[in-house]
């Protein structure tokens, strides 16, 4: 079967023939993704981790079904839960990030069969909004339609993935019998590479957010031009059969050809060939997802960025002259001067495995696109005019880091999205991602490094660094090292081992809770905001920019030691949560402190329904808010105050009294004033009430 889809064209037909068609391609997706793991000889081995540094598979199964529930909510399309439980565990740790738990001890994992449940009941409520949804021709990123738009290509990123981590499950687990179909054109001899030349020219990105022509992520949209000159690159992608010779020439033990990172990665997994390469004697072998044969040597190579660097040392020595991995403008350059989005190639799965670096021609290439993903020596970085969306803010601005190399190309299970050139994607150095990669002789310029250190461009985190790390403005105190000063009082006889800071942006008050309780953990559900406090824990300093004046900006350099709180790092530890739907062992609180949190849940109801249970007796629930109560945040059904109801006025505070006055005892309520500094010359005077309620039964 052919799934070679493209996706949707958002420009053209009516709202009808609009809708029929995002339905079509939800099913199509949806239903792919669970036939992968039919390849399992019994369902239960979904519960088997091939990877320890991921999730076991049935995390994988039910993410994408919790990642549409959970962005309809956050869009505030939708505000039921199919399964509030689930709907926890399958939300985060999808990436190898610093504040992913992986402890299994915390987890426990439904059954296959509840979750395919589970998803089914997603897809009949995903299937109902996509048919009465309202939205018009054209769908930009500001439509309801886009957020569906958004599961359905994070499906198909998540297609492709999980099948990266079912080729690193133990063959023992599958089935013999071929789902899909398969290319076995395999030899033993190979194509001998060579260096052709690429005619330069200009290069440009540009992706309009309010009438784009197909579905893109933030990463796509702006604009970007690069002038490329005359460069040459290999013909085919570096076969299993050239990377061979490097093995057999003892490549891995030549340290000299591995970065410094490289050699961590190298001395931490003892790696002497490619991961998905076997050997039994003196025969290689391959793993494909759910087959082993033998090492077919006119097939692309499997690597990652370190391997690919140490084959490019080593084939510069072989060749008398440098050649390196291609930057992301030199790919895009290749990919207009062949046109290869308009030829043949091996993706969208027209085959379920790789295919011979020499079978689809591009001009006088091969495999520009398509085959396997290309590692360019590109980091992931912001184009020019780079802004998040509101409801999944947090998709490319973690990859900021210097530690992601950007993809390009698609391999032959991309889909979607995933197979335009405005694709960008990028993994980290050592993951494997059915990526190989073609070697260039360039002069060009290119990026190596995001940054020099670990900086903050974007103006919302900025404007929260300063919040949260800026000195006193116009006599009203730094308002999170404030709160937790006013709050010290009232700790008195209150037990101090754990705390929970929920909704602790970029983490100030996290660390003035670390001064007094053994454990502090600061969950906030942008992963771009405890992103801030991870760095500082991590390296000596961050740097931010503060808007002055129009375009104008200072830069500002902080540190935990400035405000005396290098101590207090290791008592502190980040995660990326909902306040509305938090996982269930996140409880037995002495503490939990909830800073201007509630007015931008998007239903506090169920934040007020939950949290109680979690503070221990005798301890502590603190909740500040100026009650600014926004539709563009919460709607307005969903708000606890800030109304007329019966022709009576409801007060927040007289909300937060009827919910909690049967458990807690209200100690106090406290004003505590604060000012945001949005210029050099302007800025918000606000006063937030601080509730300060100790639970007595």
């Amino acid at each position: 079967m052919n799934y070679n889809w493209k996706t949707i064209d958002l420009n053209n037909g009516t709202v009808e023939e609009k809708r029929k068609e995002i339905r079509e391609y939800f099913l199509r997706t949806y239903e792919l993704d669970e036939k992968l793991f039919d390849l399992l000889k019994d369902k239960k081995h979904i519960l088997e981790q091939p990877n320890r540094l991921r999730h076991p598979l049935i995390f994988y199964f039910g993410h994408t079904a919790t990642f549409f529930m959970n962005k309809l909510n956050v869009s505030n399309i939708t505000t039921k839960r199919v399964n509030k439980t689930l709907e926890s565990l399958f939300a985060i740790g999808v990436d190898e990030m610093s504040w992913d738990d992986l402890n299994d001890e915390n987890y426990q994992w439904p059954t296959y069969e509840e979750t395919k449940a589970y998803r089914d009941e997603v897809k009949a409520l995903v299937l109902d909004i996509i048919d009465s949804i309202e939205f018009s021709i054209p769908i930009n990123w500001n439509s309801p339609m886009w957020v569906i738009l958004m599961g359905i290509e994070h499906e198909n990123i998540h297609i492709e993935t999980s099948s990266v981590l079912l080729r690193e499950l133990d063959i023992k687990y599958f089935k013999e019998d071929e789902l899909f179909e398969y290319n076995n054109e395999r030899s033993q001899t190979y194509p001998q590479n060579e260096l052709v030349k690429v005619e330069g020219g200009e290069v440009i990105l540009q992706k309009d957010h309010k009438k784009p022509n197909y579905y893109g992520w933030d990463n796509e949209f702006a604009f970007h031009r690069a002038s490329i000159k005359d460069f040459e690159a290999s013909k085919y992608l570096v076969s299993n059969g050239e990377f061979l010779e490097f093995v057999k020439e003892g490549g891995y033990n030549k340290l000299h050809y591995f970065s410094k990172d490289g050699l961590k990665w190298l001395d931490f997994t003892q790696t002497k060939m490619p991961t998905f390469w076997l050997k039994d004697g003196d025969k290689y072998y391959l793993r494909e997802i759910n087959r082993v044969v033998p090492l077919p040597l006119n097939y692309p190579v499997d690597i990652n960025v370190y391997e690919a660097e140490a084959f490019c040392k080593y084939k510069s020595e072989k060749l008398g002259f440098e050649v390196r991995l291609p930057s992301e403008d030199e790919f895009y350059r290749l990919n207009d001067y062949v046109k290869a989005q308009e030829c043949d190639a091996n993706i969208g799965l027209k085959y379920f495995n790789q295919t011979p670096v020499d079978k689809y021609p591009m001009g006088d290439f091969y495999d520009v696109i398509g085959n396997v993903w290309q590692w360019s020596i590109t980091p992931m970085y912001p184009l020019d005019g780079f802004e998040t969306h509101p409801v999944y803010d947090d998709f490319t601005t973690p990859t900021f880091d210097d530690r992601h190399a950007l993809i390009k190309g698609g391999s032959f299970i991309s889909l979607g999205n995933e197979t335009l050139r405005s694709a960008r994607y990028a993994f980290r150095k050592h993951f494997f991602q059915h990526a190989g990669f073609r070697y260039v002789k360039s002069d060009n310029e290119y990026r190596t490094k995001l940054n020099d250190n670990v900086y903050e461009t974007d103006e919302q985190i900025s404007q929260y660094c300063e919040f949260h790390y800026g000195e006193e403005i116009y006599g009203v105190k730094n308002f999170p090292k404030n709160s937790v000063e006013v709050l010290k009082p009232y700790l008195e006889g209150v037990k101090k081992e754990k705390a929970l800071d929920l909704g602790c942006s970029v983490g100030r008050s996290s660390f003035e809770l670390g001064k007094i309780f053994d454990e502090v953990l600061g969950i906030d559900f942008s992963a771009n905001f405890i992103s801030v406090g991870i760095k500082l824990k991590k390296y000596d300093s961050l740097t931010y920019k503060v808007a002055t004046e129009g375009e104008l900006y200072e830069e500002k350099t902080v540190a935990l030691d400035d405000f005396g709180l290098e101590e207090t790092k290791e008592r502190v530890t980040f995660m990326q949560g909902d306040a509305c739907n938090l996982k269930d062992m996140y409880t037995a609180y002495d503490l939990i402190f909830c800073s201007n949190l509630i007015d931008r849940l998007y239903y506090p109801q169920k934040f007020l329904d939950d949290i109680p249970n979690r503070v221990n007796k005798g301890g502590l629930l603190v909740i500040l808010s100026p009650y600014t109560w926004l539709e563009d945040y919460t709607p307005k059904q969903n708000w606890l105050g800030g109304f007329v109801r019966d022709n009576k006025e409801v007060k927040t505070l007289d909300t937060l009294k009827e919910n909690l006055s049967d458990r807690f005892e209200l100690l106090d309520t406290i004003d505590v004033p604060f000012v945001i500094k949005e210029t050099a010359r302007k800025h918000q005077h606000t006063i937030s009430q601080m509730s300060i309620w100790k639970k007595i039964k």
